[in-house]
């Protein structure tokens, strides 16, 4: 049985083929390390992804990621854009193609973007994980609830503001015969490197 072997797309060419469908819908095009990614703005975000999946040359069936992204530390805090961002990965397994999508949500203290369940239904818990981690709300997506952490759980903990050790732990309470939470107990400590002061440490002579 012989395989057709796909053709090698030029990200080049998939750059201008992309341009092209998408017009006006695009707010910026990166071509980086061979990886082409469309940056698009929250009002257009939807649009441009039904034109990516149906557009000839484009034909982006598939979606193999979809992930949430906060801004606020980027760079040591350079960064002066919008906080929050969605990035889509997706795949045209027909072309042999790949794109990122990407999007800032318009409000930092509220993000909001479209769902993409009505385009890909394979958004459902990729959403539902990024409203879980970074609180960004996907308008229109049918059942987002949390999907990682605890009943009840209050914050975001993938926010770069959230604090590593968290607000509260839980644990078993004999006396109780339940499970309680409680304010965290684990007490910051700093780590400080071991320093070697042997003289000619490792043959090395100061």
């Amino acid at each position: 049985m012989h395989q057709t072997a796909l053709a090698v797309v030029d990200p080049a060419a998939l750059k201008d083929t992309i341009a092209a469908a998408l017009g006006d819908k695009v707010k910026r095009i990166d071509l980086r390390l061979g990886e082409v990614t469309v940056i698009v703005t929250a009002a257009n975000y939807l649009e441009a992804a039904r034109t990516l999946k149906t557009a000839p040359g484009c034909q982006f069936e598939q979606l193999i990621d979809l992930c949430g992204l906060d801004y606020s530390e980027y760079r040591a805090g350079e960064w002066d854009g919008l906080r929050y961002a969605v990035a889509v990965h997706l795949l045209s397994v027909s072309l042999n193609q790949r794109v990122r999508l990407k999007v800032f949500a318009a409000d930092d203290d509220l993000p909001v973007v479209d769902s993409l369940t009505s385009v890909w239904s394979g958004a459902n818990w990729f959403e539902r994980e990024a409203f879980d981690l970074y609180g960004i709300v996907f308008e229109g997506h049918d059942d987002l609830r949390r999907l990682l952490t605890d009943y009840g759980f209050i914050g975001h903990p993938f926010r770069k503001d959230f604090p590593v050790s968290g607000h509260v732990e839980m644990r078993y309470d004999p006396e109780r015969k339940r499970v309680i939470y409680q304010p965290v107990t684990i007490e910051p400590r700093e780590i400080t490197p071991r320093i070697i002061r042997e003289e000619k440490y490792g043959g090395l002579t100061h």
